[in-house]
């Protein structure tokens, strides 16, 4: 019998079926293998088990069960995960289970009670639909991504809700009041023009907030003129108001207008990235169906990760204005590493796309068009004119000056994931400034193994624990080859090697145990038994067997090094002579192999 109600789910969705309607499934031995939808691969490494009703990629060490893959697919949280695979499931989810139900849905139903009132206080605001239309936006528009009005009074949408039967805690927790040092519920969006911010499912989940200009100007003269009092604070008069995190909000997460614009930019296989609310929808309104806004937060690799389920090229159009560009290079460096093909669309005479769209809604497409790849950008943004350079040749780059710039370049060339695409790079760089691929090369090694502040002292341990999981990967692989041909004894002749965490798993193995009681051992037997569907060689036994034994004695001897070290250290002749004797009794080869 099911122990909760994630248990009853799971035990009536099969896996395999239920992944069957987002991947193409091929048998694999007893599992089945598909191409990892998290990450670009051409040959499959991801292994569904039956038996466990579980996945795991090899190729990006993701893995989970049913919940785990509905949410890093769809980008949903766990209660939204839990209400799409309960009503799969035809499992009936009740508000007695408080933990994983009522307070997501209370929180849900406050910011679709909040957003209906907005609407409705748009409706009958006059002045904020002429801002609006000043600023280009179709009333289709707003209508279809549900923008809204908070009235400028102190508690509005409070007493609102609070009338409804909303709690005073809840409204709080929702992040649409602040309750004040006196008791007093005020609203936390006055004046403002409100934008709902929905998840990837199309919930709202928060909002933003753009303050009124009158209200602005209201606000500053208020402050200004207070007896004892400076100008306006920043967060007093701020542009934009954002809410807080939630339960149900994570901004790290979320990208605005994703939840219309997914579809089309998976056709597409391109996402059009602008940086607020108002560049997303004149961009949409000018035609841009697969645009979408990093808004409230910086451009995160969760919203990268995102996007990337459905994109393979990124187009990166952000303000012109200093805070702009700087913006612009951090997502291009983090699209870099995230393995986008990046491209960055210059709107010329214009502060960003909202102004550009509502000129002409023409502009927008026509910068799209024309965008460059991002290097070429960084070319331009760093690098001398080509005519300088060619003037003056490679000497442009030998004043400290000159030095600065190209190094500049070479770092973000570093963020390129793909290790062809990153040496053509350097390739044109290097016909662009004269000078020969090697010594860039060797520039940017040396700029990347500068450290940044002060010299450090190595942490030999940290060092130790980086390499250590190494000896485990591959005591996995050993594992996995010894299940497959069904023969662990094949293991014994190693098992001297194993850490005390494999030698376990060995001998839960040997016993026929393919579960733990242990989250971590289990968690590893389950990656085994999916790596037990190919079958290795012989010689690939024998191979990973010496390449274990070179990881026990390369760790051994770097642990035996840190205690001399600290023996010396210390004075403790009697551990740094016991440390010495080990190491000189440690094997110089292993049979048929180097050290």
């Amino acid at each position: 019998m099911p122990s909760s109600t994630t248990e009853l789910i799971k035990s009536k969705l099969d896996i395999v079926e239920f992944l069957r309607g987002y991947l193409t499934l091929t048998p694999a031995g007893r599992n089945f293998k598909a191409l990892c939808p998290f990450h670009r691969e051409k040959t499959p490494s991801f292994m569904i088990s039956p038996d466990r009703q579980s996945w795991h990629c090899f190729g990006c060490n993701t893995g989970g069960d049913i919940f785990g893959f509905a949410m890093r697919y769809e980008n949903l949280e766990f209660g939204e995960a839990l209400r799409m695979l309960a009503e799969k499931a035809g499992v009936e989810l009740r508000r007695e289970n408080q933990a994983e139900y009522r307070y997501a849905g209370v929180l849900y139903d406050l910011n679709e009670a909040a957003k209906k009132y907005f609407r409705k206080a748009l409706a009958a605001a006059p002045v904020a639909r002429e801002y609006l239309a000043a600023r280009g936006l179709a009333q289709e528009t707003a209508e279809t991504f549900e923008l809204g009005w908070a009235p400028d009074e102190p508690e509005a949408l409070s007493m609102h809700l609070l009338n409804g039967g909303a709690s005073p805690q809840d409204l709080v927790q929702a992040g649409l009041s602040i309750k004040t040092e006196r008791g007093l519920m005020l609203d936390r969006f006055r004046g403002r023009i409100m934008f709902p911010i929905h998840n990837h499912i199309g919930k709202v989940v928060g909002f933003t907030g753009r303050i009124l200009p009158q209200v602005e100007q209201r606000l500053a003269a208020r402050r200004a003129g207070a007896p004892g009092r400076e100008a306006p604070s920043g967060a007093e008069v701020a542009k934009y108001a954002n809410s807080p995190e939630t339960p149900i909000f994570r901004k790290s997460q979320l990208l605005y207008g994703f939840w219309k614009s997914k579809d089309a930019i998976r056709e597409a296989k391109t996402a059009f990235l602008v940086e607020g609310q108002m560049d997303f929808l004149m961009s949409w309104q000018s035609g841009m169906k697969n645009a979408v806004a990093s808004s409230g937060t910086a451009l995160t690799a969760d919203h990268l990760r995102a996007l990337r389920r459905v994109a393979d090229t990124l187009v990166i159009s952000f303000d012109g204005d200093a805070a702009g560009m700087d913006a612009a290079e951090r997502a291009i460096d983090l699209s870099e590493a995230e393995d986008f093909e990046v491209k960055v669309a210059v709107i010329e005479g214009y502060k960003d796309a909202a102004d550009a769209a509502q000129a002409d809604p023409a502009n927008v497409r026509r910068a799209y068009d024309a965008a460059m790849p991002a290097p070429a950008f960084y070319f331009g943004k760093y690098l001398p004119k080509e005519a300088d350079i060619r003037a003056g040749g490679s000497a442009a780059f030998r004043t400290r000056e000159g030095l600065r710039a190209l190094r500049a370049v070479l770092g973000k060339l570093s963020h390129i994931a793909s290790p062809v695409l990153r040496e053509s790079w350097f390739a044109e760089l290097s016909a662009r400034t004269g000078i020969p691929g090697r010594t860039l090369a060797e520039e940017a090694a040396k700029a990347a193994s500068a450290p940044a502040a002060g010299n450090a002292p190595r942490d030999d341990a940290a060092e130790a624990k980086r390499a250590a999981p190494r000896a485990g990967l591959i005591a996995e692989e050993l594992f996995a080859a010894a299940l497959a041909a069904d023969d662990l004894p094949l293991l014994d002749d190693c098992a001297e090697y194993f850490d005390a965490a494999d030698k376990e798993i060995f001998r839960m193995l040997k016993s026929g145990a393919r579960r733990s009681e242990d989250p971590s051992l289990d968690e590893r037997i389950g990656i085994i038994t999916l790596r037990a569907a190919d079958r290795l060689a012989p010689e690939e036994i024998s191979a990973l067997k010496r390449e274990l034994a070179k990881e026990y004695y390369r760790e051994r001897r770097a642990a035996l090094a840190r205690t001399v070290r600290d023996a010396e250290a210390q004075g403790n002749e009697a551990e740094l002579a016991a440390a010495l004797k080990a190491l000189g009794e440690l094997p110089s080869a292993l049979p048929n192999d180097e050290k």
